[in-house]
């Protein structure tokens, strides 16, 4: 680790290569937590690179824990994290929606490292258990249209570097790698990022794939659709710049989305909305979440139709009901 460091402390990157290797090696037990912490920090100070950030990829795939639900079309939502917004968990609760509406959903998500509560604090404060069966799985896609992957259940290094991620308490470029590792391989996606550059990057490397994505960013800092102001759009086809107005209808208020101060208050939050319970801006803000994962699926006519549907897995119940068949013994 000493040779890496001193490689990048002289400002210069790593290969996709050497990258995997550092992974690989994290993963292995290799280096001490100091120096895991001195290698991580390295990315807070400088932007990460393509081929570093492909290279991490590689390497975080090729050791996941395979999953196979193969018989199932399934989409994620996902955000990078690390906006410091503290909103709450609205990629989550997006997912029960799409899921509402018949759409399969392969969730993966983690325990916050920069932020109160990520979509695994509060799918274990909901009583959902965390598995790697793939039975379960697929009985859960069945059931009710969604499952849940605990990142670092299917990634070892990711397990090996969270006490570290939560002792920094800062985004990290392992923020950057979680929406692309998704062990399902899910044919949808619906990434937000916290800044255009990473939007560049996920871009770049999301073209790569067969996966069709929609990439969104808040332009005043979030990594979803806030509705707090104009939103950054790019799929395979373009980008374009949206007005809350455009995507839900209205504008909400940084404070109308606040996420609570512990793993507990965020549950709260999610099941009041999740039935039906939540204020208009808290509605908004997931159903216009939602209507864009679906749109990028392409098997909708238009965004209003997505819009509408997603109105109605929220309003009706589905989208409730499916948290039910999931996390209730059958």
């Amino acid at each position: 680790m000493k040779k890496i460091l001193n490689h990048l402390f002289e400002h210069k990157a790593l290969s996709r290569q050497q990258a995997a290797e550092v992974l690989m090696h994290i993963s292995q037990g290799r280096y001490s937590e100091a120096e895991i912490a001195a290698f991580i920090t390295v990315y807070l100070m400088r932007s990460i690179t393509i081929d570093e950030l492909q290279g991490f990829k590689d390497a975080l795939m090729q050791l996941a824990l395979p999953v196979d639900v193969s018989s199932h079309d399934v989409m994620d939502i996902v955000g990078t994290g690390g906006d410091g917004k503290n909103t709450f968990n609205i990629s989550t609760l997006s997912c029960f929606i799409v899921a509402g509406t018949g759409n399969k959903v392969a969730k993966h998500g983690n325990y916050g490292a920069s932020s109160i509560s990520g979509s695994s604090n509060v799918m274990e404060e909901l009583g959902y258990r965390f598995t790697t069966d793939n039975d379960t799985l697929n009985r859960q896609l069945e059931a009710a249209n969604i499952c849940f992957l605990h990142a670092p259940l299917f990634h070892p290094a990711l397990k090996v570097v969270s006490g570290i991620r939560k002792s920094l308490g800062v985004r990290t470029f392992f923020n950057m790698l979680g929406p692309m590792v998704n062990p399902a391989s899910p044919a949808y996606q619906l990434v937000g990022v916290y800044n255009l550059e990473m939007a560049r990057l996920y871009n770049y490397m999301l073209q790569e794939g067969d996966t069709a994505f929609t990439i969104i960013h808040a332009l005043d800092g979030y990594d979803e659709i806030s509705l707090t102001g104009d939103t950054k759009i790019i799929t395979n086809k373009g980008e374009q710049v949206l007005s809350a107005e455009a995507i839900g209808k209205r504008t909400v208020r940084p404070a109308d989305i606040y996420g609570g101060s512990s793993a507990e208050e965020a549950a709260a939050i999610f099941l009041k909305i999740i039935k039906g319970e939540g204020t208009w801006a808290q509605n908004a803000v997931v159903i216009a979440n939602a209507a864009m994962a679906l749109q990028c699926t392409g098997k909708f006519a238009d965004y209003e139709n997505c819009y509408q549907l997603a109105v109605d897995s929220l309003e009706s119940g589905k989208a409730y009901q499916c948290l039910k068949n999931l996390t209730e013994p059958a």
